[in-house]
């Protein structure tokens, strides 16, 4: 992999493959909820319109546009799968996240024994928790890992008191969508495996910030929403191969033999699946510009994980002036964790106003946020908060500029 030692991130460059930046309705405006959904960048959009255009038939047919159409999709599945460090046989795509995850707890129902037991967190967004909660209805145990009340830390301590030769699957986040702070997942799906236990890692509020190697973090599932990762509307899970093989299949019984297919019930959107490769083309468009003299024989996976460090980088540099100035607010509590270094900059505020007044104040002011649980409502009970009062998410990626971090100041300056 190249040196990124001289390495910055050109963000002029990268707001030039987002046709949203160049939009004169949003001059003046700040975007702050990225968390909630991306802008989309220009090739998965150039794709989306090709497939409507020119492959909006039934594809993996034996005519041009037919043919050409699945091999679209197939080659986002390829792509996308090198670029996360897995097998293209692992990736799978499904209308979103939450409703992946639900699938999969269906199979983990005809897979475990009553008196076997599973953990889930209370950091998770609920897509991540309430699914394997109900397996409780099918005799599994669940057993909760609980946050840390100030910090709104996991501690792998918890995790450790937990385990035991029952618990058959472990459920955490890479990264909560409200302390915001990556979890250490190599080592605590080691821990899990050690004990006998498969993990299932929500990466949907990490992924934006990079796509993970997949297979160095040692996930059996790993889970991502491409709609917050600059791509259209879906939901993409990596099942590795052993875990695939063993839970049963969900979806048609002619199907149950294809990995791809067994966890997708419903029927794919082919569309916005083949537009999916869009998202590695501005991943690839990204390496060479800052790469240029890398040479032809870099892997996709490589290459992606040298734009992971690259936009992880420059979001940890416009995210330390923002943790400053609310570490030095009396007025607000900041979840999570001060200094960049241990933070995704998804940034939530707690004060004496509701998350929604605060968003909707800022509005004004040019600030795109929002307010309230954001579907944490566990990890808000856990952190003393009310979730009806809410949070306000302050909430960005590598095409923010150091002026909107700045425009953002002011306007919570004004506020807070």
């Amino acid at each position: 992999m190249p040196s990124q030692q001289s390495v910055t991130l050109d963000v002029d460059f990268v707001r030039q493959q987002f046709p949203a930046l160049q939009e004169p309705v949003l001059d003046g405006q700040a975007f702050f909820e990225n968390a909630g959904g991306s802008y989309t960048c220009r090739p998965v959009i150039e794709r989306l319109n090709r497939f409507y255009t020119q492959r909006k038939v039934q594809p993996y047919g034996p005519y041009d546009a037919s043919r050409l159409g699945g091999e679209e999709m197939d080659e986002a599945r390829d792509r996308l799968a090198a670029a996360l460090g897995v097998e293209s046989d692992e990736l799978s795509f499904g209308p979103s996240t939450t409703q992946n995850t639900y699938v999969l707890a269906q199979a983990f129902a005809g897979y475990l024994k009553p008196g076997d037991a599973v953990i889930v967190t209370n950091q998770d967004h609920e897509a991540n928790s309430g699914p394997w909660r109900r397996l409780e209805a099918a005799g599994v145990e669940v057993r909760e890992w609980l946050l840390d009340r100030e910090s709104g830390l996991l501690d792998p301590k918890g995790l450790r008191a937990l385990l035991d030769q029952r618990v058959k699957l472990v459920c955490f986040p890479h990264c909560s969508n409200v302390v915001g702070a990556p979890n250490d997942v190599p080592a605590l799906c080691e821990l899990a495996r050690s004990a006998g236990a498969v993990t299932c890692v929500d990466g949907v509020s990490y992924a934006p910030h990079g796509l993970p190697n997949v297979g160095k973090l040692g996930a059996d599932i790993y889970l991502f929403s491409s709609y917050k990762t600059f791509g259209p509307h879906q939901g993409i899970m990596v099942v590795r191969r052993a875990l695939a093989d063993a839970l049963p299949s969900q979806a048609h019984y002619f199907n149950a033999g294809y990995r791809t297919k067994k966890f997708t019930p419903a029927g794919p959107d082919h569309a916005q699946i083949a537009a999916c490769a869009g998202m590695v083309d501005y991943l690839e468009t990204l390496y060479d510009h800052h790469f240029p003299d890398s040479g032809g024989t870099i892997s996709l996976t490589a290459k992606a994980e040298a734009v992971h460090d690259l936009s992880r980088d420059y979001e940890s540099a416009l995210l330390q002036p923002l943790l400053d100035f609310l570490a030095n607010r009396n007025s607000i509590r900041l979840i999570g964790p001060r200094t960049a270094e241990d933070k995704a900059p998804t940034v939530a505020v707690h004060s004496h106003r509701t998350g929604d007044d605060l968003a909707a104040a800022l509005a004004p002011r040019g600030i795109m946020a929002g307010g309230g649980d954001f579907y944490g409502v566990r990890c808000l009970e856990g952190l003393g908060i009310d979730p009806s009062h809410g949070v306000l998410r302050l909430s960005f990626v590598h095409y923010t500029r150091r002026e909107d971090i700045d425009h953002l100041i002011d306007a919570l300056e004004a506020e807070i």
